[in-house]
């Protein structure tokens, strides 16, 4: 066996043993406590620097045990390489657990510290937004406000980005009013960028889902002037779908005027990601509302007869003209080839 495969069995056994003697030890004895002590002194501080792929086992199973100074000096002793902890598959773990652990101000303020200038790159790595996401799911709302002033202050960065959409989400999730608004109002600020993006769409979609009338109608009209071209893109199509699903009745006529206007209608009608648009806004139109667009768009029903997406509202159009009543709720096929936007849900969390 080489040299270092022996040292890394070694470590092993030891994390194991030690591991072991905490988890038996319901209340910890004058003997564990020295133990402890000379562990924080001598070992676990270097686990955690090192990242030591064992180590870390025994740094989230000790910090359960230490009392208050022992956790103080453990945290005084990585502040400086807790960034870097962060950021490693190993060290990510056993700082969560810190996190989870902490418990005295001096101890949050050091690590708060640390963290602070680096939140948007630990959000956007794959071992590090899970650090931040603990800060979120434990610390005091003033505690953690320097998470929302790093998003805030970068919001597209963070929100255009494959891990940051999710951590931001998370942000909301556990916000404060202020936080909130804060986070709401740089989401409507970028929100016509975002919607044009395949990260941040998710963003907006999900401040949507908050179903607060006054940001709702306020996020509408950020897309006053663009209903056409967004209806067009792959993400924002699924955005302006949202929007005339949960709009007033003001926000929606804003959308259905812009999507009728002469220039623009008949490419909309023919358009892969616009037809859906258009059967939405038909689905959820008041009557006033459904039978301006339905005159509007009976001109162009034969040149519709023979394109692969315009047929479908040719047909509805035409089975309501003739009686058939049709179904408000569209025909939609699920399964036309058209991908479907995936469900964002939380990712689990290292552990």
């Amino acid at each position: 066996m080489h040299h270092a495969e022996c040292v890394s069995t070694q470590k092993l056994k030891i994390t194991n043993i030690l591991s072991d003697v905490c988890c038996r030890s319901s209340a910890i004895p004058f003997s564990l406590s020295s133990l402890l002590s000379s562990l924080v002194s001598l070992t676990i501080c270097s686990f955690f620097v090192d990242v030591d792929p064992f180590g870390n086992y025994l740094c989230q199973k000790l910090v359960e045990y230490c009392d208050q100074e022992q956790l103080l000096k453990i945290v005084e002793s990585i502040s400086s390489k807790l960034v870097m902890i962060s950021l490693n598959m190993h060290g990510t773990r056993a700082v969560q657990k810190l996190i989870e652990c902490l418990c005295s101000q001096d101890q949050v303020t050091l690590v708060v510290s640390a963290l602070r200038p680096s939140v948007v790159q630990l959000i956007k790595d794959l071992n590090g937004n899970h650090v931040i996401q603990r800060c979120l799911n434990n610390l005091t709302p003033a505690d953690k406000q320097f998470i929302y002033d790093a998003v805030a202050g970068h919001c597209l960065e963070v929100a255009t980005h494959r891990h940051g959409c999710c951590v931001l989400q998370r942000c909301i999730d556990h916000a404060s009013p202020d936080q909130k608004q804060q986070l709401i109002t740089e989401i409507t600020h970028h929100a016509l960028n975002l919607v044009q993006d395949p990260f941040g769409n998710y963003v907006v979609q999900y401040v949507f889902d908050l179903q607060i009338a006054s940001v709702v109608r306020q996020l509408i009209f950020q897309f006053a002037g663009h209903v056409a071209d967004l209806a067009t893109q792959k993400f924002s199509s699924n955005v302006i779908e949202k929007c005339l699903a949960v709009a007033d009745e003001d926000a929606r006529k804003m959308i259905v005027d812009e999507l009728l206007d002469a220039s623009r209608l008949p490419g909309l009608l023919q358009d892969p990601f616009a037809n859906y648009v258009i059967q939405t806004a038909l689905n959820n139109a008041d009557s006033r509302q459904y039978r301006l667009m339905v005159e509007e768009i009976k001109p162009h029903l034969a040149a519709l007869r023979n394109t692969p997406y315009g047929k479908r509202i040719q047909s509805r159009i035409l089975k309501e003209s003739r009686g058939g009543g049709g179904d408000r709720n569209g025909d939609r096929d699920r399964n036309d080839g058209r991908e479907r936007r995936p469900v964002h849900t939380r990712g689990n969390h290292h552990s």
